[in-house]
């Protein structure tokens, strides 16, 4: 079960001004500012995602084969979702679509190249 997630980054602000307004479309907002660099996300007290400088401040870099799945409430959220994701700067990494039965899914990168996918499942 996952509680949440981090992600690496190298420029907080840009982080920032990607992950807010995409967040802020699923009723997501800031939490606060962490105090090793970074700013943390949440909904109804839970976290949600942290995009955050590396502990040991040598550079964030994209994990090559790992991606963060966001579970979105309809088809229409995965496809919204998405959109914003790439209005504020991402790039496509899949179109959305119905990847097998049930698995409604739409891929994209982060500016910094973090790899995430908007699904509805079922």
């Amino acid at each position: 079960m996952i509680s949440y997630v981090t992600i690496g980054t190298n420029d907080v602000r840009k982080a920032e001004a990607f992950y807010g307004p995409l967040l802020a479309s699923q009723g997501v907002t800031k939490l606060f500012d962490h105090p090793n660099g970074g700013v943390v996300f949440g909904k109804d007290g839970r976290l949600v995602l942290g995009a955050l400088t590396p502990f040991d401040r040598n550079e964030a870099t994209v994990g090559n084969g790992t991606m963060i799945a966001l579970d979105m409430p309809s088809r229409e959220a995965v496809d919204a979702f998405h959109a914003k994701a790439l209005e504020l700067g991402g790039s496509c990494e899949g179109a959305p679509g119905e990847r097998g039965p049930g698995f409604y899914m739409a891929y994209f990168r982060d500016p910094e190249g973090n790899k995430l996918c908007a699904c509805k499942l079922g």
